[in-house]
């Protein structure tokens, strides 16, 4: 009997409480809340691409539970809403927050990894095509050597991650965009007369990016700035460089007249 008016109790007690939406237009339901039901709303707004109605919610969980790990999850998240939606400083911000909060968090690869593609600006994949690479190359270097600086940090810290095998990559792309934005600062001296900036330059090239393709232009340039300058010491030893690296070249022959090939770029 004891059971049966327990039963019962219950049943009108939970009744009575679902029924406070239906009598009180003005319950929310979400006010009793706990950090994983906010949690669950905002994740199901990001995986349905609402990004700022997830950012939204992740805002309301952090507010009223700041403490825990849906609390640092939804850092992470909102960062990811902001880098997808475009507002890629709102993205920095946020992962700058959370670094600074959870120094040895056991995804802080996968923030240092969100952070570089945000200064990457652009979603390439593993392997870019020549076009995308030229691209890059034409855009301020500041955000890609950033960018450059955290795949590399992500790498040196966390070889085995995840995301180490793609950082690696893209490092490729950006070290190949670097070194064509000095050759195009190269060139642009050249075609100025600028003989001694053009040199500077395409030296930046061999001692920053050896591994570049960009080594046999910046090469060329060399041996052209030098000639121009009067120094024929410095010109031969850049030749000599050239010649045991690109044997092939047409500027390693010194009776061979290329012209100014240099003004066609």
């Amino acid at each position: 009997m004891k059971r049966s008016v327990t039963a019962a109790l219950l049943c009108a007690l939970g009744i009575a409480l679902s029924a406070c939406s239906w009598l009180n237009p003005n319950y929310d339901a979400r006010k009793d809340w706990q950090a994983a039901d906010w949690y669950r709303a905002a994740k199901e707004e990001l995986d349905n691409g609402n990004w700022l109605s997830a950012v939204k919610l992740y805002g309301e969980l952090e507010a009223k539970f700041p403490f825990g790990r849906y609390a640092q999850q939804a850092q992470l998240d909102t960062a990811y809403a902001y880098y997808k939606e475009g507002d890629t400083a709102q993205a920095i911000a946020a992962l700058d927050r959370f670094t600074k909060a959870y120094p040895n968090h056991q995804n802080l690869d996968y923030a240092l990894y969100l952070k570089a593609l945000a200064n990457f600006k652009e979603d390439l994949g593993p392997i870019a095509t020549a076009i995308a690479r030229q691209d890059l190359a034409d855009r301020d270097p500041k955000a890609a050597r950033e960018s450059f600086e955290m795949f590399k940090e992500l790498v040196n810290r966390y070889p085995d991650s995840r995301y180490a095998e793609d950082s690696r990559a893209r490092m490729d792309i950006l070290v190949d965009s670097l070194a064509r934005h000095e050759l195009h600062v190269a060139r642009y001296y050249m075609q100025r007369g600028a003989w001694l900036s053009a040199v500077n330059r395409s030296q930046d090239i061999l001692v920053r990016f050896p591994t570049s393709p960009m080594r046999r232009d910046a090469l060329e340039i060399m041996v052209e700035s030098y000639d121009r300058m009067g120094m024929p010491e410095l010109r031969d030893d850049a030749r000599r460089v050239l010649a045991k690296n690109y044997p092939t070249d047409p500027m390693v022959d010194p009776g061979r007249n290329r012209g100014s090939w240099w003004k066609f770029w």
